[in-house]
């Protein structure tokens, strides 16, 4: 298998069927075919990166196809679904709603709106008392890269530089990509704003302080980090630390002594923190957010995907002064009256289902598992991150020591055949993300997939 391409020909399975889930054909069934030759005709190659799994139907943690496929979802949608696909009540508002019908008022006001921004800040720590709503992730960090700039230069002009991290993923806007740092995803631009600066990411495999193969990152790698970074910046001019709660592509949190270092810098340099929490909010990591875990109180909180656990809304979340600093916020799309009711009634569920609290114990069980298939395939896998329920399994090649983003493919690829699904990440982590109402048994069935593509496809034990 090519790394950048999975097989859209029908290849022939092994019939399986369990409480959770079904693979009764060809997968991918021929009778799908027709449809994925028709997408590749009319889009981009970029759209048939994913598992040629056709979706055709997905209630709470189960995919389903029409050729009578049913998938155990590993992926939410890529961390969106936190409720699960198709919520009963998340589905009844949209249809309250499209019984009105309204579907769209611009930013004029509305009652729905009204309720979701103050359930927002009900639900978040009381020193965020402030909602912009948007549409998607990027455009929730490009929102906060301006404020963050335009609250800089009101303390200095040239107080606008923005700290970021290698290999973070901020959006796929121009502003949002070269605050991130995945360098090859730039080559288009043409220039890189000058005033975006990175620093490592405080992970022992990447750490360029790195000593010996004990060490573990904590606040001097910070220290040590900004000395150098000093020797071409001036600190005064540093306006906002952009950070993403975790780094998505490989479930890594950061250690507590280094972002302690980090809020008692911005602290003395009167730089804003800025947490990304689009795919960690709302439950994922066994906290409301992510940031919870490093006793941080951020000055802006990034909000997306699992807050409406459907359709596309992202906020922004900070307290008034900083909000109100930028007279022109406002969105064509922001706060769409579909988008509100279904993000009110995830919200409602969240609470309802005790899903945050729910995610933490699921997540205990599910790394107790975890760590026994990494007890049994140590040359496999390098390592295993990630808290609540969000997990990384970071597949090595035992030749370089470097992670084998091959092989993490064909371990997706050969679940999906025996009915789990997963999101690529083309890095060679296989990346666990499941509804945070998923069963207790279906979470073991999926992680006991895992095991078995791992067995097959590797010649350890």
């Amino acid at each position: 298998m090519n790394s950048n391409d999975f097989s859209i020909e029908p290849q022939k399975v092994d019939i399986i069927q369990t409480k959770h889930r079904k693979i009764v054909t060809d997968i991918p069934p021929i009778e799908t075919c027709k449809i994925f030759n028709k997408l590749k005709k009319f889009e981009p190659n970029s759209m048939l990166q994913e598992l040629p799994v056709l979706w055709n139907r997905a209630y709470g943690y189960q995919i389903f196809d029409s050729s009578g496929n049913c998938w155990i979802d590993f992926s939410s949608g890529i961390f969106v679904t936190n409720v699960g696909h198709g919520h009963p009540k998340v589905v009844n508002a949209l249809q309250t709603s499209l019984n009105k019908p309204l579907l769209h008022n611009y930013y004029f006001p509305s009652e729905i709106r009204s309720k979701l921004v103050e359930k927002i800040v009900k639900l978040s720590p009381s020193f965020l008392d402030t909602v912009f709503l948007l549409t998607t992730g990027a455009e929730a960090t490009e929102c906060a890269l301006k404020i963050t700039r335009i609250n800089g230069k009101k303390i200095n002009d040239k107080k606008i530089v923005i700290i970021s991290f290698d290999g973070s993923m901020h959006g796929k806007t121009l502003g949002a990509l070269m605050m991130g740092g995945k360098q090859k995803e730039k080559h288009w631009i043409g220039f890189e704003d000058p005033n975006i600066y990175h620093i490592p990411f405080p992970f022992n495999d990447t750490c360029p302080w790195k000593e010996s193969s004990q060490h573990e990152c904590n606040e001097t790698c910070f220290r040590k980090s900004m000395n150098e970074l000093k020797k071409t910046l001036d600190f005064s001019t540093v306006a906002g630390f952009m950070i993403e709660s975790y780094q998505g592509w490989g479930a890594m949190f950061y250690p507590l002594s280094y972002i302690s270092e980090l809020k008692k810098w911005c602290n003395e340099n009167n730089v804003l923190i800025i947490c990304d929490e689009i795919q960690s909010g709302f439950g994922r990591t066994g906290k409301l957010f992510a940031f919870e875990h490093y006793e941080l109180k951020p000055d802006i909180v990034c909000c997306g995907k699992g807050i409406s656990s459907s359709l596309p809304l992202s906020a922004v979340l900070s307290r008034r002064e900083l909000l109100d600093g930028d007279p022109s916020l406002n969105s064509t799309h922001g706060g769409n009256p579909l988008c509100c009711a279904a993000t009110l009634a995830s919200l409602d569920v969240i609470e309802e289902e005790d899903l945050v609290n729910e995610s933490e114990r699921k997540g205990k069980i599910m790394f107790k598992e975890l760590e026994k298939i990494y007890q049994k395939y140590p040359k496999t896998i390098k390592t295993i991150s990630g808290k609540g329920l969000v997990a990384a399994i970071h597949v090595g090649n035992s030749t370089t020591n470097q992670l084998d983003s091959n092989m993490g493919d064909k371990i997706i690829e050969k679940c999906m055949q025996k009915g789990l699904l997963m999101v690529r990440t083309g890095t060679g982590t296989i990346k666990i993300g499941p509804p945070l109402n998923i069963p207790d048994d279906a979470l073991l069935e999926g992680i006991s997939i895992i095991e078995e593509s791992i067995k097959e496809l590797t010649k350890e034990v």
